[in-house]
């Protein structure tokens, strides 16, 4: 597929694409129906959750498909649960669709463990390679690919460019929410730079917007500077 940082809009040609490997031309020439199921992370009245996957069908619709007639679309609504989501998914899979739509890790990750057949293309998701989703960014492997929301390198980049503003700079904090999902792949990719631009790291770890100030003052401690 390439380089995974596709731009949000772009996702819906991507699922359009995935979704006709090779069923446009069968579907086209036989008028058999595709069919699409959808996992995503949100409760079926969220505001958010429903603008998407009305962009979702947009996308579908200027690549030529008919909403309920070339294309059957089935939603389950996992909001956030996890246990659910796992029910849903077996229901997903158990329907037979040409291809699923995943949104977030909690899905992709409930699909993973129901099938290995059925082609799986995710929005939403952190980190897909740490996740265990795909073997690497550029050959995800399996029955699972799609877009991440994260491009890594650029946390090394963050600390490179430190380092042009202020070449004096021998210490940086790094302010982090050690339970997000995201942290972890971009944690790794900070240390790994550090040696190379002649910065030692300080994590900073917190978990909630609250502790904000709080950290960064206590950083501020001359005391800290040690």
């Amino acid at each position: 597929m390439g380089h995974w940082a596709v731009k949000r809009r772009e996702f819906t040609a991507l699922l359009g694409g995935a979704a006709t490997w090779p069923l446009t031309a069968r579907a086209q020439q036989s008028g058999r129906v595709a069919r699409v199921g959808a996992l995503v992370n949100f409760e079926s009245e969220d505001a958010q959750g429903r603008a998407r996957l009305s962009a979702f069908e947009q996308g579908l619709q200027q690549l030529g498909w008919t909403i309920g007639g070339s294309v059957r679309i089935d939603y389950r609504w996992g909001g956030g649960d996890a246990d659910r989501t796992r029910q849903l998914a077996a229901e997903l899979v158990a329907s037979a669709p040409d291809v699923i739509l995943a949104g977030g890790n909690q899905s992709v990750a409930a699909l993973q463990q129901a099938t290995h057949a059925v082609p799986i293309v995710f929005a939403g998701v952190v980190d897909p390679v740490g996740s265990g989703f795909v073997e690497s960014l550029v050959r995800p492997g399996a029955n699972i690919t799609g877009v991440t929301l994260f491009e890594y390198s650029i946390s090394g980049r963050w600390l490179e460019l430190l380092k042009e503003i202020a070449p004096g700079v021998t210490r940086a904090a790094i302010v982090r929410d050690e339970s997000s999902a995201e942290g972890g792949g971009q944690w790794g990719v900070i240390q790994a730079m550090a040696p190379s631009v002649g910065v030692d790291i300080i994590p900073v770890n917190m978990h909630d917007a609250a502790e904000i100030e709080r950290r960064i003052v206590a950083l501020a401690d001359p005391r800290m500077a040690g």
